[in-house]
């Protein structure tokens, strides 16, 4: 009989002194997990509650905590069965029953003691595709895959599954290897985002990190980190299933420890997988739990139980969802396109995000006067409310470089246009220019129809650039901001009702079309420089583009949309508000667009890419312009916008939990590739309160992007709006980030350089020490800063490897330099054009071998490509023991302000400094300098 192990005496005539027994029994070759193990002797069930591990890669089950006596006989009988960790989602779909769930040829089990288990599963392991003609080359793998018509499930039939698939792996480089399932006979849609790939494999055999392994019956493959045997990808799993518009793949995971995957606020930067399904599609969405938001970003990054890090990205735009499960194991379902996987293989954390940047494009550098602090709300009045905030700023003398115009500053919401209500505008952005600040504009893409002189509309119909229905030559009208002409609004009314009376009719511009990127560049131009008044010229440094997942509010179109199966496919992922399907808040899927070769896209396969497609054409027009850096703002991403933008957290809430809540987002945001981010300080919706906003201007003056932004109708949230100590409390804090901005600079520099992260999560430098594997609540400035923000009410928040009570009163943020390294650093002023004129100075903290060590990138903060064409200064500092040295690497940029070092701190220094001399060239040079040392200190 099967699963049984008959253990039968033959013959008995010893007895062993030992009292030996069998106390342990491995079996090769399960198919199943054994759910439960019984010992029968003569017949009577024996009392014995063993431990039960099942190892399904190697399909190896172990029982241990047996007595079975050597000398007895005895029968062990095992039931092969699926435990609860080991279940995956046969009926992911809404409405699961025991009858759809049977049709399907799977198990229906109520598992009501663990919450989150699918109560429909598959029946064992196996998949519904075998593979032929494997072949192994140096370069990679190749495999066609064949579906067993056998194994056809009843929730297949609509949309059954491709009968054959082509498996290609390219070995790319040692750490890089893509591995892709399609279809050949019938060419399918793919993701036209280009990435830097060698153009043949790179990789050496004997230098490779990672081994593949193409498991034939039922389909898998396997990756293996070769230096330690861990399996990072095991996808031989029955969930495996390839149809138009349902596609599903599972892979086992190494540990617990998972990040990444978004846009969607998570609760926690490492992800829970008890059983949590997370959608993705691009929406106009604030953040809150479990719905999508206004980015897609399939990338994840997973340690291993080691320390080891390695990233994965699915190179697919559809709508998708991802379940963790913790087996540990993930499913990634989407609705179509192919399968187009990336593995990088790190081995560290920091590794992973330079090796996934190369792969994307690394982060685009921004310019020197986009990391001061930055003032913006909905709802200006008019342009004296802007005059009057820079006056009283100044005042305030509260550092302070960007002010922003968010839709308030166009006639009735129509992009390229001026509201009478800021007519001053033009010329107090001249103003504020040449008092050293710069101003940055919003737009959105959607385009009013209902206007009789609007050449942005009349020239986007010439130039043929809005999205259309299929097979027609009708324009698909939606509704967003602009308001219809010659309307009263009239505020009081209910939105849905306001939306029917008074907003226009939108068409929204494909901007896949190089037409498009003319006739866009060409609208931002008029505005820039007015061809009819060019006192109206309005002279923005930078952009925001907002709404563009694209955000509509109708759902789909006035009138709704007419292909039922694509904005309800068979499949539509675990999104919020999944019953209203794909079109909720959007553009119908039909949505016919074109690449710049002209072959046509449906929206419902290149709806992610809407905010990408964007992004690159705005900086490019914003720099053709400007003649210099620049900076986007984009709400939209995909992987690889961080080459051309930065991003902010979107419409979030003044509330406290939405603190720690922006530093996860921000350590993603690392992950993605985009190192310019940062929240909304003090919250976007409702009125922000006096404790809260000044502890969020404090955690909002280390974002990379930092911006007190507001929504319409909350009451002031500015630095000024406040009372004189919140002015003090937010120039102290500003104080400290200009007088670091040196060292932010240079981080910038290289995550452009090299793509290392900015917003560093702690797991990056001491991926050593499991405690940091789950730390949210601090985040680091590089390697060297680490920001311990309150982030609760009336909250006291160091040391080596502890955690500890630090003291915060409302004025003060903890702040920590890590031994062996070296901040530079500048003497603040109220705009970055002033404080770069400042003298500099370093803070050397030296580490327990006396030793640190430091860079500083300069270049002149605006120039575009100054890295790339070699116009910068790049200067190291190195510090052992009673030596500091100060070294040009590259010398390709000459500072007109003739910047010094005027001052030194070393930290850790424990024996009285008595003289300091300086050096150059080997020989000494005067310097009249005075030294003062602090023995208790020993600074």
């Amino acid at each position: 009989p099967q699963n049984v192990l008959q253990m039968s005496v033959a013959h008995n005539n010893y007895s062993d002194p030992n009292n030996l027994a069998f106390e342990e029994i491995k079996i090769l070759g399960l198919p199943q997990e054994p759910v439960s193990v019984t010992v029968m002797q003569n017949n009577n069930v024996q009392e014995v509650s063993p431990n039960i591990t099942y190892n399904p890669t190697e399909k190896v089950a172990l029982i241990r905590g047996l007595r079975l006596e050597l000398g007895k006989s005895y029968s062990l009988r095992w039931t092969l069965g699926t435990s609860a960790k080991e279940k995956y989602d046969c009926y992911p779909g809404p409405n699961a029953s025991r009858e759809k769930c049977e049709q399907l040829g799977c198990v229906w089990t109520e598992d009501t003691a663990n919450p989150g288990v699918p109560y429909c599963y598959y029946n064992g392991s196996d998949n519904a595709y075998s593979v032929a003609d494997v072949k192994y080359t140096p370069w990679g793998v190749t495999a066609n895959l064949t579906f067993e018509k056998s194994k056809l499930k009843g929730q297949e039939k609509s949309t059954p599954p491709i009968g054959s698939l082509r498996l290609e792996v390219k070995y790319h480089n040692n750490h890089l290897l893509q591995f892709k399932i399609y279809d050949y006979a019938n060419k399918r849609y793919e993701v036209p985002v280009p990435l830097n790939l060698p153009e043949s494999p790179e990789s050496a055999a004997e230098k490779r990190l990672y081994d593949v392994a193409v498991q034939r019956k039922p389909f898998g493959i396997q990756v293996r980190r070769r230096s330690t045997g861990t399996v990072i990808w095991d996808s031989q799993l029955p969930t495996f299933t390839f149809s138009d518009m349902f596609i599903q793949i599972s892979t086992r995971l190494p540990s617990q420890y998972l990040y990444g995957f978004g846009e969607t606020e998570h609760t926690t930067f490492r992800h829970d997988m008890n059983w949590h399904t997370w959608g993705m599609f691009t929406r106009d969405q604030p953040p809150g739990y479990k719905l999508n938001s206004y980015g897609f970003q399939p990338f994840y990054m997973g340690l291993e139980e080691d320390g080891n890090a390695h990233g994965v990205l699915l190179l697919n735009s559809n709508a998708m969802d991802v379940t963790f499960q913790p087996t540990p194991a993930l499913t990634y379902r989407t609705t179509g396109g192919i399968l187009d996987f990336y593995l990088v293989l790190g081995p560290t954390p920091e590794l992973v995000v330079q090796e996934y940047t190369a792969l994307v494009g690394r982060p685009v550098m921004p310019p020197y006067w986009a990391l001061g602090f930055q003032l913006c709300r909905y709802g200006y009045e008019n342009d004296t409310e802007i005059a009057k905030l820079v006056e009283d700023m100044k005042t305030a003398q509260i550092p302070y470089d960007v002010q922003y115009a968010d839709i308030d500053y166009m006639e009735r919401q129509l992009d390229f246009t001026l509201n009478p209500r800021f007519a001053g505008l033009p010329a107090l952005i001249n103003k504020i220019q040449e008092e050293g600040m710069r101003f940055i504009l919003i737009l959105d893409p959607a385009i009013s129809g209902n206007e009789t002189d609007y050449p942005a509309f009349t020239r986007g119909l010439e130039k043929d650039v809005f999205i259309k229905w299929p097979n027609s030559d009708d324009i698909i009208y939606a509704k967003v901001w602009p308001d219809l002409p010659n309307v009263v609004v009239n505020d009081s009314l209910d939105w849905d009702t306001q939306v029917e009376l008074y907003r226009a009719y939108v068409a929204f511009p494909d901007f896949f079309r190089n037409s498009t990127t003319e006739w866009w560049t060409r609208e931002i131009t008029e505005v820039y420089n007015n061809p009819h008044n060019a006192s109206r010229s309005l002279k923005f440094d930078g952009l925001w583009i907002d709404m563009n997942e694209p955000a509509s509010f109708v759902h789909g179109a006035v009138g709704g949309c007419r292909n039922q199966e694509l904005n309800f496919p068979p499949y539509v992922p675990q999104l919020g508000y999944r019953s209203e399907g794909l079109s909720f808040k959007t553009l119908c899927m039909e949505g016919q667009q074109y690449l710049p070769d002209g072959s046509p896209l449906r929206h419902y396969d290149v709806h992610n890419l809407y905010g990408w497609s964007q992004t690159k054409p705005t900086l490019d027009a914003l720099r053709n312009l400007t003649k210099e850096r620049g900076i986007v703002v984009t709400r939209s991403t995909y992987p690889s916008s961080g080459k051309w933008s930065g991003h902010w957290l979107g419409d979030n809430t003044a509330a406290w939990h939405q603190l720690d809540k922006s530093i996860i987002g921000m350590m993603e945001f690392s992950l993605f590739g985009i190192s310019y981010t940062g929240a909304d300080i003090c919250g976007f919706f409702a009125d922000s309160e006096y404790e809260l906003c000044a502890r969020w201007m404090a955690l909002g003056a280390f974002y990379p992007y930092s911006r007190n932004h507001n929504g319409k109708g909350s009451k002031r949230q500015d630095p000024v709006a406040w009372n004189s100590t919140f002015e003090e409390i937010s120039r102290n804090v500003l104080n400290i980030r200009y007088t670091l901005l040196p060292y932010l600079y240079t981080l910038m520099y290289e995550a452009n350089a090299h793509g290392s992260t900015v917003v560093r999560p702690l797991l990056h430098e001491f991926v050593e020490d499991k405690t940091t594997w789950e730390i949210y609540k601090q985040f680091l400035w590089g390697p060297a800063l680490l920001i311990s923000p309150v982030l609760e009410q009336d909250e006291y928040i160091g040391f080596r490897g502890q955690f500890r009570n630090l003291l915060s009163p409302l004025e003060h943020i903890n702040l920590h330099i890590r031994g062996g390294y070296i901040l530079p650093q500048q003497t603040p002023a109220i705009t970055t054009f002033y404080s770069r004129k400042n003298p500099l100075a370093l803070t050397v903290a030296l580490d327990d071998s006396q030793s640190a060590e430091g860079q500083l990138y300069w270049d002149d903060g605006v120039k575009i490509d100054a890295y790339e064409e070699g116009a910068y200064l790049l200067t190291s500092f190195t510090a052992n023991r009673n030596v500091l040295e100060i070294k040009v690497l590259h010398r390709g940029y000459a500072d007109p302000n003739n910047l010094k070092f005027t001052r030194i701190k070393i930290l850790g220094v424990p024996w009285a400094v008595r003289e300091v001399t300086v050096w150059q060239k080997g020989e000494p040079v005067p310097s009249s300098h005075l030294v003062a040392y602090d023995g208790q200190k020993q600074v």
